[in-house]
């Protein structure tokens, strides 16, 4: 007889369960629940098993599920996960979807601060909402044990439905190709706002993504756009930013990084960042060329607050629109830095006043002092007191 495992339970694996499913040929569904709170959620815990094994016909079966804390759809999604090691079906039960997620972002949208959240670590995404990040990235790929991308996509999926974000746009970083395109067809229909494309290195690859997403919205009737932003992370891929930046109309954004970057070109990544200057400022060139945002790499050490806040400054004074964050506390520290300084929206200020004043006159030109404005000033203008107001 054999048995499957899903999930974890360690002392630290807060909402989170171990569960074994084992298949039988007679006895019915019998559970067993280990769980700190059991006098509590074990009848909660019963009936969703119960459930699971309705939904996929099953009658005799053993489980056993070792608890932690762990909500409703993480016990759905380990228990799914078992069952689909055990049977092949194409048969799913994610929970009900909660009515704030299932609407879409802008192209244009803040995207300051994107923190990253390994896929198959529930306790760090039940309240990452709150943190008020800009976005949040629900990661398949390199923070997802390779016997383990299976179940963290499902988890994924339930995440997507289950958990109140609190506004921040829903991401996903899928694996790279090809498996990447299963991860599609778990997330696309849950109504994921931003598809992260890792190793992106050509345009096919952006094409391959988009032609999958857009048969998946049509499939299951998506309204809202699904967005995509390659990550570029070697030296192909800075090559090859202006192709793979104009391949399809719902990329939003370029994203570098830097450690896969610097290890493709055998150098070591230094804090002075020389050996990167190159491949940042071609992804903001192209970006800024394209129309879209550019977006930097996470900064890795969680500790040093003041070495964050420089390298933000840096970024932002590259030209960079916002970056990757690897733990909550980050998210202040880069907004903070990324904020107009009260220089710069003085500026900005006096430029949108002068623009409304022509306009008013019916002066097809505006400007300041001796200085014209030309609409792109304007628009730049008007961004910059936008992100002062976000910033506030």
């Amino acid at each position: 007889m054999k048995t499957a495992f899903a999930g974890q339970h360690q002392k630290s694996d807060r909402s989170d369960c171990r569960v074994s499913l084992a298949l039988n040929k007679s006895g019915g569904i019998n559970i067993t629940v280990n769980s700190k709170v059991k006098l509590l959620f074990e009848r909660a815990i019963r009936k969703t098993c119960i459930s699971m094994m309705e939904v996929f016909s099953i009658s005799h079966a053993e489980i056993v599920i070792d608890d932690n804390g762990a909500p409703d759809y993480v016990i759905m999604a380990r228990l799914e996960a078992c069952i689909k090691q055990l049977i092949q079906t194409e048969i799913s039960q994610p929970p009900e979807m909660l009515p704030q997620n299932t609407g879409g972002t802008k192209k244009d949208s803040m995207r300051r601060s994107r923190l990253y959240l390994p896929g198959n670590t529930p306790k760090l995404a039940i309240n990452a909402g709150l943190h008020n990040g800009d976005s949040i990235i629900l990661d398949l790929e390199d923070s997802v044990a390779p016997d383990r991308k299976d179940e963290a996509r499902i988890l994924v999926r339930n995440t997507l439905r289950a958990v109140d974000f609190y506004g921040a746009e829903r991401m996903v970083r899928i694996n790279q190709l090809p498996r990447g395109l299963e991860d599609l067809d778990a997330i696309v229909p849950h109504h994921v706002n931003v598809i992260l494309l890792p190793k992106c290195e050509s345009p096919e690859q952006i094409r391959e993504v988009n032609t999958r997403i857009q048969n998946l919205r049509k499939k299951h009737n998506i309204q809202h756009e699904v967005w995509i932003m390659p990550i570029i992370e070697s030296a192909m891929g800075v090559i090859k930013a202006f192709d793979i930046a104009g391949a399809s109309s719902n990329v939003i954004a370029l994203a570098i990084g830097l450690e896969d970057y610097t290890a493709d070109i055998g150098v070591p990544r230094t804090p002075e960042g020389k050996e990167t200057f190159f491949a940042r400022s071609q992804v903001i060139n192209v970006a800024k060329a394209m129309g879209l945002q550019a977006i930097d790499s996470v900064f890795s050490d969680v500790s040093d607050m003041e070495a964050l806040r420089e390298n933000v400054l840096t970024s932002k004074a590259l030209g960079f629109d916002g970056m990757g964050c690897i733990h909550p506390r980050q998210i202040k520290v880069i907004h903070e830095a990324f904020a107009p300084t009260k220089e710069e929206i003085e500026k900005a200020k006096k430029i949108v006043d002068a623009f409304h004043e022509a306009t008013e006159k019916g002066l097809g030109v505006v400007s300041i002092g001796s200085k014209m404005i030309d609409p792109p000033v304007v628009k730049r203008a008007l961004r910059v007191i936008e992100l002062a107001g976000k910033s506030t």
